[in-house]
């Protein structure tokens, strides 16, 4: 890998960052706070956060096997998605790289920093062919974007595919690993040792149980840990999320439940789609959802539209015609949507 210097845009190399009132004094016993220009009243709500989420980081460290340092906790994954982007590349100038089909966010954020997208297919069966990524590269791009598990697709990529382009690559590599959880593959945050241009992505929003709170994770080395705190707003994760973080962490078995039950579920789930008239392939999954080819998937989905069933109609996403995505659910309404798809005529 070339020196990190190199591929950060120069200003950002060069920032101040702002300096937040709570981080003067820190390590220093304090009791009187007239520093923020905060009201006195309405405590605890009334004072600004920890900038850094420290208590929260000393926690999770101790759940995903990272040292704190590497941590970096942000407004969903879509702040440390943007972050990367505000970072490394420059707008109207570098480029990225990333797999198609995969999470939209991140060709949106790429537009809404001038930045080029460069998307390369999977192959047919939805598995990687790391060669062509890497030939999609050139002198200008910064950043290769991978999801494993992939969304929309569920398939957990190859990992020595992965890792060949960790190696073969001199730029930032971003391992989005939202639905790892549901996998019992090696997650990569666990290797940040081995490749120091990798950063990997987590969140609270899907084995967690809570998108509502608002919470990505984002792990890498000290340096870009680093770089990432220094250009994220000053208290980009508010209190009240914090502590809603910290009881759900306090809650590991609870947590643990919810993984056995969705994972036998879709167990059950997937055969019982897979042998529907109506269905023409079912595609394996490491995620809490699966990807189903139909016959016709834009009137399938109107249909279970108006019996109130949602799902994601992927079907002009590339690779992905008649797809729909099927997020696993509770017993009742796996069984509901079963019962719906039974009844399609």
């Amino acid at each position: 890998m070339i020196e990190l210097e190199s591929l950060v845009r120069r200003n950002i190399w060069k920032l101040t960052p702002y300096s937040c009132a709570r981080d003067e004094f820190k390590g220093r016993a304090a009791s009187v706070f007239l520093d923020a220009n905060e009201n006195p009243y309405g405590s605890p709500l009334n004072r600004y956060p920890d900038p850094l989420q420290e208590q929260l980081k000393a926690k999770l460290a101790l759940v995903k096997g990272v040292a704190p340092s590497r941590i970096f906790l942000g407004n969903g994954s879509d702040e440390a998605i943007d972050l990367v982007f505000r970072i490394f590349c420059e707008p109207r100038q570098d480029n990225v790289v990333a797999i198609a089909p995969t999470y939209g966010m991140y060709g949106v954020c790429a537009d809404i920093n001038d930045v080029e997208y460069r998307p390369v297919a999977l192959r047919q069966d939805f598995t990687l062919d790391a060669d062509a990524l890497l030939a999609a590269t050139d002198d200008h791009t910064k950043v290769i974007w991978l999801c494993s598990p992939n969304n929309p697709t569920g398939n957990a990529l190859e990992r020595h595919a992965i890792e060949h382009i960790l190696t073969a690559f001199s730029g930032i590599v971003v391992v989005d690993e939202a639905y790892a959880d549901f996998s019992n593959l090696r997650p990569f945050r666990l290797d940040l040792d081995r490749f120091p241009n990798l950063i990997v992505l987590n969140t609270f929003s899907k084995l967690w149980a809570s998108a509502a709170i608002r919470l990505g994770m984002a792990f890498a080395s000290e340096v870009i840990i680093g770089l990432f705190n220094k250009v994220k707003y000053p208290y980009n994760v508010n209190l009240l999320t914090q502590q809603q973080a910290l009881k759900v962490l306090d809650d590991l078995q609870h947590v643990e439940l919810w993984r056995a039950t969705l994972l036998n579920e879709r167990a059950h789930l997937l055969p019982s789609v897979a042998e529907l008239p109506i269905c023409k392939a079912v595609y394996p999954t490491d995620a809490n959802f699966f990807l189903a080819r139909m016959t016709d998937a834009d009137r399938i989905y109107n249909y279970l539209v108006d019996r109130g069933i949602i799902v994601r109609n992927r079907s002009r996403v590339q690779l992905c015609g008649n797809c729909l995505r099927i997020t696993i659910g509770t017993p009742d309404e796996n069984n509901a949507l079963l019962g719906a798809l039974r009844q399609y005529r």
